[in-house]
């Protein structure tokens, strides 16, 4: 997401380009664990019962037995499970990967307090945003996702959510952060040193480093360019150099065209590729997040935002476009994404992305692997997310129906989510069943989950 004449999430998170001041995070670390949610303990050893387990490549396992130790998956099979294990009955259900989110604003939240908007609420401390943004780290959990890319916040607010996560001491999915992107210079300021500035993205502790090539935003969809080919080079290759991904916003085809020949690891957005890019992309393997359904969650929700009648028209219409180009780079052989670009009141929504590849001709089965292990390779863990498999996190979402028939399954049907060997949503009554005796059957049973 990019400028707009009006408000910008660059210009609502201004942060000075000399980078990220570790001091800042002094006196609310603490602060923010404290009003953060505790996470779920995970037992030693857990034996899931699927109905059906789908992957995405297509495969089923009916009546499959996943076995977890911690957070781990140590075996997938059909046989009885391990004595003592504690059994968690799924049988009624589809069980799918955890899901990836690769464009997310966790932190941007709204309280909708009345009189205010998404982007005209009042500044807050950063201790006291972390600490609400752990509800929209809760309900992108009870879509199904369990891993996100989140590419843009400022304060460092992103770091502390993300290394809270990892501690325990907040429940959410797993993040790969960026810190605040990278942009051109407002107001006649002087050109930045873009390899610099990523230097230091790099430095106060970004996972990926995410880089503004165009505006467009909100209910903007402005797509002229803003970065040159040279200044998205010399970002990319300082990043690279200190092996760090790279993701460009690009709205328009210039953009888009100039990202891909600089190297970006993955492309945000983007509408009217020619030929020439699509072939670029799927030659150099850069995944493409089209970040399609962001839009709609605009149209839907403009009156929460209070934008103009006459900006709906042209979001429809760069919806089609967006929807166009996603078509006609997957019949070319692009990787692409899901991404959501999630902001305030999104979160909830990350998984409807996949509705619209279903749209621009992906199987259900492909559509998952936008998903799953698409993201999982970009994020450099092909071999511990994005499947169900021994070795791989525990990352399992129980679904209601066959998402290999109706996508729709996995966007409105989650029933049940296990992040890092941890049940954190449980819609089911099944979370827990109780313990398998000698022949592998319940021995005793106790309460159901949350």
């Amino acid at each position: 997401m990019r400028n707009s004449p009006d408000a910008t999430k660059t210009r609502r998170h201004q942060e000075d380009q000399r980078g990220f001041v570790p001091s800042c995070f002094r006196g609310w670390i603490l602060a923010a664990a404290i009003l953060s949610v505790a996470a779920p303990a995970a037992a030693a050893t857990k034996a899931i019962k699927a109905g059906r387990l789908v992957d995405a490549t297509g495969k089923v396992v009916r009546n499959a037995v996943i076995v977890v130790e911690n957070d781990r998956i140590v075996s997938v099979g059909t046989g009885a499970p391990p004595a003592g294990a504690e059994i968690i009955d799924l049988s009624r259900f589809s069980v799918i990967p955890g899901l990836i989110d690769l464009h997310t604003h966790m932190t941007y939240y709204w309280d909708r307090t009345p009189g205010t908007r998404p982007l005209s609420q009042p500044r807050r401390p950063p201790e006291v945003t972390v600490a609400l943004a752990a509800d929209n780290a809760r309900l992108t959990l009870e879509t199904g996702v369990t891993t996100v890319r989140d590419l843009g916040a400022s304060n460092g607010t992103d770091y502390v959510m993300r290394d809270q996560i990892n501690s325990g001491k907040m429940v959410g999915p797993r993040m790969f952060v960026a810190g605040q992107g990278l942009s051109a210079p407002r107001d006649g300021a002087p050109k930045p040193d873009f390899k610099q500035l990523a230097d230091v993205r790099v430095t106060a502790g970004s996972d990926w480093v995410k880089v503004y090539g165009s505006r467009g935003s909100y209910q903007s969809v402005d797509t002229t360019q803003t970065l040159t080919y040279d200044e998205m080079k010399a970002a990319v290759d300082a990043a690279h150099r200190k092996s760090r991904p790279v993701a460009i916003h690009s709205y328009g085809p210039s953009g888009v065209k100039d990202a891909v020949r600089a190297g970006a690891d993955s492309i945000e957005h983007g509408i009217d590729l020619d030929d020439e890019t699509i072939a670029d992309m799927a030659r150099r393997g850069t995944v493409w997040v089209p970040t399609i359904d962001h839009n709609r969650y605009y149209i839907d929700a403009k009156d929460e935002f209070g934008f103009a009648p006459d900006t709906i028209p042209p979001l429809k219409a760069y919806i089609e476009k967006n929807l166009e180009s996603t078509r006609r780079a997957f019949k070319a052989g692009v990787k692409i994404g899901m991404g959501s670009d999630a902001v305030y009141t999104m979160f909830g929504q990350n998984t409807r992305e996949l509705e619209w590849f279903v749209k621009a001709g992906m199987t259900p089965a492909q559509a998952l692997a936008t998903a799953t292990t698409i993201p999982a390779a970009l994020l450099g863990h092909g071999r511990d997310l994005g499947a169900i498999a021994p070795g791989y996190f525990a990352d399992i979402v129980a679904v209601e129906g066959d998402p290999l028939v109706d996508i729709t399954a996995v966007v409105n049907r989650v029933r049940w989510v296990m992040k890092g060997g941890s049940v954190v949503v449980d819609r089911t009554g099944a979370g827990r069943a109780g313990r398998a005796g000698r022949a592998g059957q319940p021995v005793s049973q106790s309460r159901p989950g949350r």
